[in-house]
């Protein structure tokens, strides 16, 4: 069975960092592309950044490029978002979410997504 586990978000000060995990299991991580989503109050659930197969990475958002990165340990069946630089617009639900083929920001080309974890940037 396919799954997602979402781990690591928490309130953290602007400028602070976070690191996410995205644990997956029932399928090979090396076959996969996996992205970051997220979704804050209000709004609708938006791509931020992406790691494929072959290594390559996609940022969907400008915002985040430069603060935001993206890796993947295949040995752990583990993807992490590393976010430094975090400011109070980057509070928002977090989801990973998996697809068998290239990575695309449209939440419609993915099977598989985690439970989500929340990340809040106050002081």
């Amino acid at each position: 069975q396919v799954q997602l586990v979402d781990s690591g978000g928490g309130l953290v000060q602007p400028g602070g960092s976070l690191k996410l995990s995205c644990a997956a299991s029932g399928f090979r991580l090396d076959t996969s592309a996996i992205a970051w989503f997220r979704q804050a109050p209000g709004k609708e659930r938006e791509g931020v950044i992406c790691n494929n197969m072959w290594y390559a990475t996609y940022w969907y958002l400008d915002a985040v490029k430069g603060r935001f990165t993206i890796f993947r340990d295949n040995d752990k069946n583990t993807v992490y978002l590393h976010m430094n630089s975090l400011k109070p617009e980057d509070t928002a639900i977090y989801y990973c979410a998996r697809t068998n083929k290239n990575c695309k920001s449209s939440t419609a080309e993915y099977d598989n997504w985690g439970q989500g974890t929340q990340v809040t940037v106050s002081s």
